[in-house]
């Protein structure tokens, strides 16, 4: 290691000794020493063989000790101490721009926040704004640099991507000479987090259309401008290409960057089992051509029906194909209510008058109020009489509108036995019970299976809220056995959810063709803290339709009484 790496380490030290709380003296003494390394004119290295390194100004004997292992071996054990005791959530909001270590420990002593997610929707509720020598800006450059810290690792959220993909197509769609244009790649196919943004257009003006793309707003960079192709880096740290060609090409080019790449690879291989050849120029039986107005006559012309763009993965849609079409996947359309939503009660932002309003405006029949239990104290969770208090505004609600129904339920923490957070007794007066994981992140697979699992199997459980807990481009998920908490879903009846936040969109798409398979009702709920939230159930859906889901696998496309007649809960 050189004097720089050595640097490094003490100065990490020292501000985790400070997210600690540990004594200032000693967080300045591994400060102070990180700098000295840094000035050093010779290799700390060099030092150490010669035991001269105590010689260093502010260096003393625990220090000589640190430092010395760490030249040695790599390895600092006062380092892997400080990691171990901390929660891995307060080490990823380290990484925020602007948030250091003293800020950090303030909020997670006050408000017992201790991951991005949480962070950012404490922000959002007003809760960060409150502590003492912060204020509403410092909430809001909190929120600023949580939105970089996600757009700078490479990959991009799905909703991040598709509100920039979707501002350029309407731009590009205003331009003189453009005969078809769609977004393509990963947006298109519902790809929960992405590299970039695909734009693939047939023009009668190419050289215009090029023009105008590099001018679109938020682009910083021109990095390849030609004939056919156009790449630019977007002020997000995002890369956008544009691909024009003659409006004879746009099925097949848009089929092929449209992709996956599993996807195409298996049509190519269809189109050679039949003596023609596919690419992004075209279908051709020999030299010639076969014509397609569009992709549906390009998947006919391969004997197949039209595949959605969600289902292009290389996972069975070919197959599929043969037998049929995919005309029943759950559509925003089918959705007759949007369930597991936040008010003011616990951490939302909105009351449950507005919640309600704001969901009949978009078309639902019904809303499922579920704050959090009072275990989620960090979310300003619910006694038992608070909830009773809120059941009498949700019954006073239910009277004053007329178009929607107000259910009564709840995010019932799941604590690390398994165990839930309220009594049967209560839980059974309840229209609907969400259990969720909020704590206890780090168990072994076994032992999260089995929480779970136990979780699931209680029979006043209706929804197995967000069952990884993963959050995208954040935090991966718990260990988990998902395959044996479906089963024992199935055995036990409850639903799982489909949790339409764009930084969770979890139970993965990948696991629902197995749920579908077992009989599991999947419910994709915004968990909506606030009013704007409940728009991102399109996420959701997209998600579902990348799974295969038809409108009767999902729980919320039954009308209101149909649905309490299903959670046992019907009055």
């Amino acid at each position: 290691m050189d004097n720089k790496d050595v640097a490094a380490a003490l100065e990490e030290v020292a501000t985790l000794m400070e997210l600690k709380g540990e004594n200032a003296f000693r967080c300045r003494a591994y400060t102070n020493a990180a700098r000295q390394v840094e000035m050093l004119r010779e290799p700390v290295k060099e030092l150490v063989e010669r035991g001269e390194l105590d010689s260093v100004r502010g260096i003393g004997k625990g220090l000589v000790r640190d430092i010395t292992e760490l030249v040695q071996t790599g390895q600092m054990d006062a380092y892997q101490k400080l990691v171990d005791s901390i929660p891995e959530g307060l080490l990823e909001m380290l990484e925020i721009p602007g948030l250091g270590a003293k800020r950090v420990r303030t909020i997670y002593e006050n408000l017992g926040i201790s991951d991005v997610d949480g962070l950012a929707k404490a922000c959002e509720a007003g809760a960060v704004e409150k502590l003492s020598g912060f204020g509403k800006k410092t909430a809001e450059r909190i929120l600023q640099g949580i939105d970089f810290l996600q757009q700078h690792r490479g990959r991009f959220l799905y909703s991040t991507a598709l509100a920039e993909a979707e501002k350029m197509r309407a731009y590009l769609l205003e331009q003189p000479g453009v005969i078809r244009l769609e977004v393509a790649g990963s947006i298109r196919r519902c790809k929960e987090t992405t590299k970039d943004v695909d734009v693939v257009a047939s023009s009668e003006d190419p050289a215009g259309l090029a023009e105008a793309f590099v001018n679109c707003d938020g682009v910083k960079q021109v990095t390849g401008q030609g004939e056919t192709r156009v790449s630019v880096v977007l002020t997000s740290g995002m890369q956008a290409d544009l691909r024009t060609v003659g409006d004879e090409n746009f099925p097949y080019t848009l089929h092929h960057f449209t992709g996956s790449q599993e996807h195409n690879t298996l049509m190519r291989q269809r189109a050679r089992d039949r003596g023609m050849k596919l690419n992004e120029y075209g279908l051709f039986k020999g030299e010639e051509r076969v014509p397609c107005e569009d992709e549906t006559a390009l998947f006919k012309a391969l004997g197949l029906a039209y595949i959605p763009p969600e289902l292009r993965e290389g996972l069975g849609e070919i197959e599929e194909a043969e037998q049929g079409d995919f005309s029943g996947l759950v559509c925003m359309e089918d959705l007759l209510g949007t369930l597991h939503v936040h008010t003011t009660h616990s951490d939302g932002r909105a009351d449950v008058e507005a919640m309600a309003r704001a969901a009949a405006g978009l078309g639902y029949h019904y809303i499922g109020i579920c704050d959090h239990s009072q275990a989620a104290a960090y979310a300003n969770g619910l006694t038992e009489d608070r909830v009773r208090a809120q059941w009498k505004e949700i019954d006073r609600v239910n009277k004053a509108l007329k178009d929607i129904r107000v259910l009564k339920g709840v995010e019932v923490d799941i604590l690390g036995d398994g165990q839930l957070d309220f009594e049967d007794g209560f839980l059974a007066e309840f229209d609907l019970v969400v259990a969720s994981v909020h704590s206890r992140f780090t168990m072994s697979e076994a032992e999260a299976t089995e929480r779970i699992v136990r979780a699931v199997q209680n029979p006043h459980v209706d929804i197995l809220g967000h069952p990884t807990g993963r959050l995208l481009l954040s935090r991966e998920g718990y260990a988990l056995d998902v395959h044996a908490v479906i089963d024992a879903a199935a055995e036990s009846g409850t639903a799982m959810e489909l949790n339409a936040n764009p930084h969770r969109l979890d139970l993965d798409w990948r696991y629902l063709g197995y749920a579908r398979a077992q009989g599991v009702k999947i419910s994709i709920n915004t968990d909506a803290h606030s009013v704007a939230g409940l728009a991102h159930m399109g996420y959701g859906v997209g998600m579902a339709r990348k799974g295969g889901l038809r409108r009767d696998d999902v729980l919320n496309t039954t009308a209101v009484a149909d649905l309490l007649a299903h959670l046992r809960r019907l009055d």
